[in-house]
């Protein structure tokens, strides 16, 4: 009831509108509203032979706005009426939101009917907690992984990009991490997905039991860039939400690349000067305040945290890309999937070498740390000298090291393979390394 009643106080009685001045590409030219918008404002366009739909306030040029709709613009003329919609989207997530799945408006699209409204509301375009006033990362996830509970652990709060190119693993290792972390609460943003992987990825990846605790944020490839863009805020905005309940929640996001695509697509619409690989200055302004949403809750109000878990699509597996240098610089470690271990048939393809987790050593116990730095060791030193005993131009006995890292080398390997279906927890995947090791911990 105070959540009807809230919207009700909300609903402003005059209406204000413009109308289209011109239509240049993907941008409209309105004029008329210009003293009640700023950049971010949402505007409602009524063509009338098609259906209404929202467009976005993206600059400004002389007495005229610029805006970029969140649909198709067809059927828009000159003098076309714009109306005045609000200057700040707001969301207002209820517990009944898991298992449901929204577009970049916030509104469902599972044909499960409309969404309860929580009693608070959040701005999509919220700012991070303060640094000084939030909680430390401290508690170990269980992420189910035994590569990642061991080699690449991740405690609650912490932020990780997962960064791949196309077709290396990312979907699966994402739904693999959605079923088996022990999260309250998972929120999984798929912005610039295929269409044709979405159910894909809810029905045969994440299954009936990883969708009971989930909330599906979807806007896919052919949906134009402000929608894109919004369904990452959306994404933040529901995890936000939970997060100030006290939960422990789980953010997955497939692709921060496709978030800064849509972004790059603006900022060039809007008149903003290309910069490095034709992205614009704005997209790496944006990603940091994007990303760093995610994290702990404030301290003195006991809130929750969210993981964020960010994979980033390398364009042609240049893991030197602009977009890659930038959120490498923002996330807590990263991880990285090897075509080549892919290619080689073992999943997950992470390449241990070259991920970190920037919380390790400090979450280990001094036992833990051992073993992981001998692990590390022999695949370092295996890695090294790969080419030639593959060539057979190895002679055992030419190096003790080499020696014990050929010995083990199976057997990692063999570790760090796990199948789509296999949950290895945090406890059993270091007593599982220590049993492959044993005997070399002092070698």
């Amino acid at each position: 009831m105070r959540s009807v009643l809230s919207e009700i106080d909300s609903i402003d009685s005059l209406r204000r509108f413009g109308e289209v001045k011109s239509v240049v590409g993907p941008l409209l030219q309105v004029t008329g509203l210009q003293e009640y918008l700023s950049v971010g404002s949402l505007c409602e366009l009524h063509p009338k032979d098609c259906s209404s739909f929202y467009a976005e306030v993206v600059g400004f040029q002389d007495e005229v706005s610029l805006l970029m709709p969140f649909a198709s613009h067809e059927g828009v003329r000159p003098k076309t009426r714009v109306d005045f919609h609000t200057n700040d989207m707001k969301l207002a997530p209820h517990p009944s939101w898991l298992g449901r799945v929204l577009n970049g408006y916030g509104k469902a699209i599972d044909g499960k009917g409309p969404l309860l409204q929580g009693h608070e509301q959040y701005s999509t375009r919220s700012s991070p907690p303060p640094a000084h006033q939030r909680s430390l990362v401290k508690d170990r996830l269980d992420l189910g992984l035994k590569a990642m509970n061991t080699f690449l652990t991740c405690c609650k709060g912490q932020r990780m990009g997962i960064f791949a190119g196309s077709g290396v693993g990312k979907s699966v290792l994402l739904a693999q991490i959605a079923k088996f972390t022990e999260a309250d609460v998972i929120v999984i943003g798929l912005i610039g997905e295929r269409g044709r992987e979405v159910r894909e990825f809810i029905e045969d990846h994440l299954g009936e039991e990883g969708m009971k605790r989930a909330v599906v944020v979807v806007a896919t490839s052919d949906e134009p860039a402000p929608m894109r863009r919004q369904a990452a805020y959306v994404t933040l905005t529901v995890a936000e939400a939970f997060r100030n309940e006290g939960l422990s929640v789980l953010c997955l996001m497939d692709s921060v690349t496709r978030f800064a695509m849509a972004l790059r697509e603006i900022g060039l619409a809007a008149g903003e000067p290309p910069a490095s690989k034709g992205y614009t200055p704005g997209v790496f302004a944006e990603l940091p305040r994007l990303l760093e949403r995610s994290g702990p809750g404030l301290q003195n109000q006991n809130q929750g945290s969210i993981t964020g878990l960010f994979t980033v699509l390398v364009e042609g597996d240049d893991h030197n890309e602009p977009v890659s240098d930038a959120v490498r610089g923002i996330v807590d470690g990263h991880i990285v999937l090897d075509r080549q271990i892919a290619e080689r048939g073992r999943f997950p393809a992470i390449n241990i070498l070259r991920s970190i987790s920037r919380m390790v050593p400090k979450c280990h116990t001094e036992i833990e740390q051992k073993i992981v730095i001998k692990a590390r060791a022999l695949l370092s030193a295996y890695d090294d000298m790969a080419d030639m005993i593959r060539l057979g131009a190895y002679k055992k006995g030419s190096d003790p090291v080499t020696d014990e890292a050929i010995k083990y080398h199976e057997a990692l390997h063999t570790f760090l393979s796990q199948k789509p279906d296999e949950q290895v927890t945090l406890k059993d995947s270091f007593l599982a390394l220590a049993k492959i090791l044993d005997g070399a911990q002092d070698s």
